[in-house]
């Protein structure tokens, strides 16, 4: 799955909002030797990390394949995955699997922590490793209600960080609480979770239908 690169022009239009949030003049470019830019900046992509870490529908990915080399049978893991576990399955029911830097290398790997003995990669065999994913997403990418809530949120901490200032802050927080309503009210509508809690794609539950008494 390919990810766009994250474009600073896509990300300046967000840096200015957290700026005029707490009083601070726009700026044309996202120049870091300015201050209030890097703090709003740097936080912008702080919070985006924090956001997308809860897992929404649309940075989670089930039942991923994962290849191991062909060589040394290890998995690599993108530098862009914020969290992985193995997919709920009995083959798996022996093994509990977390991501590690394998020593002497900047390369994640899916490590094995029931492995004895233990080893900073293990060899899963050859067939593909299905996993539960949570990515994170370039700002660009990212659906307008996280991107409206991320900023708000980020506006609270940047308030927080450089003006200091109650009345703002608690004005903010406020702003933050209500577009995470409508960024969860947008992941509600694209879920499509149910009461039952069936797993995706497995819900056969059929509810009543008034209409049905019409053929008593």
């Amino acid at each position: 799955m390919p990810f766009p690169t994250t474009n600073a022009t896509e990300e300046l239009p967000a840096v200015n909002q957290i700026l005029a949030s707490v009083g601070q003049a726009p700026v044309t470019t996202l120049d870091q030797t300015n201050p209030d830019v890097a703090i709003a900046y740097d936080t912008l992509l702080q919070v985006s990390r924090e956001v997308q870490s809860e897992g929404w529908t649309f940075n989670t990915e089930t039942d991923l394949p994962f290849t191991p080399d062909g060589t040394t049978e290890e998995v690599d893991i993108p530098n862009n995955i914020l969290q992985l576990d193995l997919t709920k399955s009995s083959a798996y029911s022996d093994k509990d699997a977390v991501i590690r830097t394998k020593t002497g290398s900047t390369q994640r790997k899916l490590y094995d922590k029931n492995k004895n003995p233990r080893s900073d990669a293990w060899k899963w065999g050859t067939d593909d490793i299905k996993c539960d994913v949570i990515y994170n997403f370039d700002w660009v990418v990212l659906p307008v209600p996280i991107q409206d809530y991320i900023v708000a949120r980020t506006a609270s901490i940047v308030s927080s960080r450089i003006v200091g200032d109650g009345g703002q802050y608690q004005m903010l927080q406020q702003k933050e609480a209500y577009n995470r309503a409508m960024a969860l009210e947008y992941e509600c509508n694209q879920g499509d979770y149910t009461f039952f809690g069936h797993p995706k794609g497995q819900n056969s539950y059929n509810g009543f239908q008034p209409y049905h008494a019409l053929y008593r």
